[in-house]
């Protein structure tokens, strides 16, 4: 990134400097691609996973859009602005095949698109992508599958494989923040999110944000990379953290604990304790949290994700989502369950 600032130029540009820009481009977007899992030319970049996400629902007139109940606000918003409906999720926060199934066959001349996250960003719960691309195939809808939180915490070339339409963001993977991509299947037509000059094969008009883009790359390279060993160090930290979760308090919850789940995200409800209490008291304790997404920083409402998998609104507003990355530490887990637990301790002294 820094040497794009340094060098500076245009992709769009036939000199010198515009050449060298597009050459760095076309690296990042080759590096995006190998971490995808596909080819090069099906990377569109955008300006973030909300973008992605609502160019993805946005530009189909006529479709009847089909979302589940525990999507990112990116994509419930747009789908309630087009009036989409909604797929249910069972307990353990997985959408429900038969339900949508159903959804699908209930109205026989019009095209659908459904749009279901890899792995929720809340609870970390995987979705069973393989089981609903081949139900969207079967009633000839389109498949948008909102990867953001999954990216470099699982494989995506088997959903990359089988979705039309695949959303990622660079921020979740340590990129920037404020770029993303959109990978469309080849072949399919997508129509432009913005229109104006050629770039991104005419699909996002504007000059493109190479600094961005850049990083992007090297982050999505870095992810790569790291992909086989970091999973496993994820693992272990999580299976440190729950198993002491457990330990510290008997009646503590971890949500989707029996379904398949990211090896970096725990959602875990201390009883009887507002979820806000417990980050500032983390917080205190030089330990960054948060209830339920970031992107609701501020909201006190309950988590749409708890509730739509049954839990009551007081049960939702008494969890908090917990997550590690590629430079967390043992130790890091152990300051957070000494933290936890003298929360918990003193509240039920109290």
């Amino acid at each position: 990134m820094q040497a794009v600032m340094d060098d500076g130029g245009n992709p769009s540009s036939v000199h010198r400097e515009g050449r060298a820009a597009r050459a760095r481009l076309d690296t990042a977007r080759r590096q995006v691609a190998a971490l995808a899992g596909c080819r090069a030319a099906d990377v569109c970049i955008t300006g973030g996973g909300t973008e992605a996400n609502n160019w993805a629902l946005s530009v189909w007139p006529g479709r009847r859009i089909l979302v589940s109940a525990v999507e990112h606000d990116a994509t419930l918003r747009a789908a309630e602005r087009l009036n989409g409906g909604i797929v249910s999720v069972d307990e353990s926060g997985r959408v429900d095949p038969d339900r949508l199934r159903a959804l699908l066959a209930s109205d026989d001349e019009t095209a659908a698109l459904v749009s279901v996250m890899a792995a929720n960003n809340e609870t970390g719960v995987v979705q069973p992508i393989a089981e609903i691309a081949a139900i969207c195939r079967a009633a000839g809808a389109l498949l948008h599958v909102d990867a953001i939180q999954a990216a470099g915490r699982m494989p995506l070339t088997d959903l990359v494989a089988v979705a039309d339409m695949v959303s990622l963001s660079a921020h979740k993977i340590g990129g920037p923040a404020g770029v993303g991509a959109l990978i469309i299947r080849p072949g399919l037509q997508v129509p432009p999110m913005i229109v104006g000059g050629g770039q991104e094969s005419w699909r996002r008009a504007g000059t493109e944000n190479l600094i961005g883009i850049a990083g992007f790359g090297a982050a999505a390279e870095a992810a790569l990379a790291g992909l086989e060993t970091g999973i496993g160090q994820m693992k272990q930290l999580q299976q440190t953290l729950e198993t002491g979760l457990r330990s510290a308090c008997p009646g503590v919850e971890i949500m989707g604990a029996g379904a398949p789940r990211l090896p970096n995200t725990t959602c875990v409800r201390m009883p009887s304790v507002a979820a806000e209490t417990q980050v500032m008291a983390l917080d205190l304790a030089g330990i960054a949290v948060s209830a339920g997404s970031a992107c609701s920083s501020g909201k006190v409402t309950p988590s749409h994700v708890l509730t739509a998998m049954g839990r009551s609104k007081a049960v939702a507003t008494e969890a908090i989502r917990i997550s590690t990355g590629w430079n967390s530490t043992v130790g890091d887990i152990a300051a957070l369950l000494a933290a936890w637990s003298d929360l918990w301790n003193r509240k039920r002294a109290a």
